[in-house]
């Protein structure tokens, strides 16, 4: 870790969980995440309105606590990135605002960025600078795609993208008819290592000859899933819950890894990178590791607690936008929640969209703020 490489702090507020993680280039200094799952359980999903007022209680002491853990001053900072999209409206809302405000008080540069892209970059804070291209594989509760990108910072192509659910959504609603709470994710993966992946012969979506190659689709899976339980029930006879889990869980990864495998080998890339919150899962990482080796393709997959959404990953791709000099976001960035993955970041209008003249009763305010 050099001293000159850029040190930045990143928000990440898309979803249910308040993160705010600081880098220095590609070395993770502070990760510090405030989760609001527990509260969105009782309701058997993420309700938004909860979501933004956790954001709101959480943010300046999840930012504390990470400036305290990395231990720098907020004043130290090269820049201010946050997730400006895509996710829900109201929760991207407070984490911009809140980077704007860091930002315009402690004069740094702002940087508004992708999601997805930033679920990309994470992967450099463990497995060093990411290849170009780079073939990634993102698999979450709200997206399931895959991407080439040659230049993270400035270059994103979605090749193929869920044209209904998405794997991490199928299985919260699996788990959900089967009564085992929410996020439906882990409870899946860990049922599921005692059960029988053969056991139920459940439909991969899209994958028949004439069907896009790289796109997928969940809903058929979720539904004859549904029906499967619902018929059992209705027999009178007890479902195999075990059974049910380990082989809806490997239809969902057999399509995913099958399709993130082909990608590499038509667009001769030799490496794939998985993230997204369905990157822990333990099958999708076993069998992909199984299918990258067969096909002689390197596998990189981040450690769990960098796959789920965090604010490590923002910074990563905020210090990549520091570091090659990418132009700055303005301090009229807005939230986007259906921002495109073709946008990494948005670049603001001026080159120095973060020089501002400061009155005189806002230096006594940045003093008092950060002194």
């Amino acid at each position: 870790m050099a001293a000159d490489e850029p040190l930045v702090l990143g928000i990440e507020t898309s979803c249910d969980e308040t993160g705010v993680g600081i880098v220095r280039g590609t070395t993770l200094l502070a990760d510090a995440v405030a989760s609001s799952v527990d509260t969105h359980a009782r309701f058997g999903g993420v309700v938004p309105e909860i979501a933004s007022r956790a954001h709101l209680e959480a943010m300046v002491p999840t930012i504390e606590r990470a400036l305290k853990e990395a231990g720098v001053s907020a004043r130290d900072l090269d820049g201010i990135a946050v997730t400006s999209g895509p996710g829900l409206a109201g929760a991207l809302l407070v984490g911009v605002s809140a980077a704007k405000a860091y930002a315009y008080a402690l004069g740094k540069p702002l940087y508004g960025v992708n999601h997805l892209a930033s679920h990309i970059c994470v992967d450099q804070l463990e497995h060093g600078p990411l290849p170009e291209p780079t073939m990634a594989l993102l698999v979450s509760g709200g997206h399931s795609s895959l991407l080439l990108a040659p230049d993270i910072t400035a270059d994103v192509r979605p090749l193929g993208a869920t044209i209904d659910d998405a794997a991490g959504e199928a299985f919260d609603k699996i788990a959900r008819v089967l009564n085992l709470g929410f996020p439906g994710g882990p409870v899946i993966d860990r049922l599921a290592k005692e059960g029988d992946p053969k056991s139920i012969a459940f439909p991969r979506g899209l994958t028949g000859p004439r069907d896009a190659p790289y796109d997928f689709s969940f809903s058929g899976l979720k539904t004859s899933v549904a029906r499967w339980i619902e018929a059992k029930r209705a027999a009178g006879e007890e479902v195999p819950v075990r059974d049910v889990a380990a082989s809806f869980q490997e239809a969902v990864v057999d399509v995913l890894t099958r399709k993130a495998v082909r990608a590499c080998k038509d667009e001769g890339v030799d490496h794939l990178m998985i993230g997204g919150g369905v990157a822990a899962n333990s099958r999708l990482r076993a069998l992909a590791q199984e299918r990258c080796e067969r096909a002689g393709i390197r596998l990189r997959v981040p450690r769990p607690g960098l796959c789920t959404d965090n604010g490590a990953m923002v910074a990563a791709l905020g210090a990549e936008m520091v570091a090659r000099n990418r132009r700055p976001s303005d301090l009229e960035l807005s939230a986007d929640s259906s921002l495109p993955v073709t946008e990494p970041h948005v670049p603001g209008k001026h080159q120095h969209a973060h020089d501002h003249d400061h009155d005189h009763v806002h230096e006594i305010s940045k003093d008092n703020l950060y002194s």
